[in-house]
């Protein structure tokens, strides 16, 4: 690490804040990638194409809900009814990456570079109804028929 900076000071200076304290978290599913998310962060996700009027995004696919000493609600692959709401702060790009191709001794060399942009959001509200916790299973009675004719 560079002389004069620590991790602490790197953590401060970062847009990306995360609230592993918090009492409720979840785990979303977006785009592919599964994100454990709080009440107050602000993450990055992939861009999408929203309204010009649109401040908010819902996101239905939660994996998991969890409670600080509670046993976690985990989905099948869903937590049903559980949800999670965010506010739209603002479009961002991420570090540049460099894409170089090279072979040795036929003077072929090719140098790429790529931006990706990204959706930053900031997590509102984290919704999970009693109703979504999952019913134990019971086995069910075995049925006999009778047939006519004593067969």
């Amino acid at each position: 690490m560079p002389e004069g900076l620590t991790a602490a000071s790197d953590a401060l200076q970062s847009p990306i804040r995360f609230n592993w304290s918090g009492d409720v978290y979840a785990i979303i599913e977006d785009s592919g990638t599964q994100i454990r998310v709080a009440k107050g962060d602000v993450v990055d996700i992939d861009l999408r194409a929203v309204g010009p009027r649109s401040k908010k995004i819902k996101f239905d696919r939660v994996l998991l809900v969890g409670e600080t000493g509670v046993a976690p609600t985990i989905g099948r692959p869903y937590v049903r009814g559980a949800a999670v709401t965010a506010e739209i702060l603002e479009e961002v790009k991420g570090d540049k990456i460099d894409v170089i191709k090279y072979k040795r001794r036929k003077g072929y060399r090719r140098k790429m570079g790529h931006t990706q942009r990204f959706l930053r959001i900031r997590i509102e509200d984290i919704t999970s109804p009693a109703a979504s916790k999952p019913k134990p299973r019971t086995k069910k009675k075995a049925t006999t028929t009778k047939t006519a004719g004593g067969e």
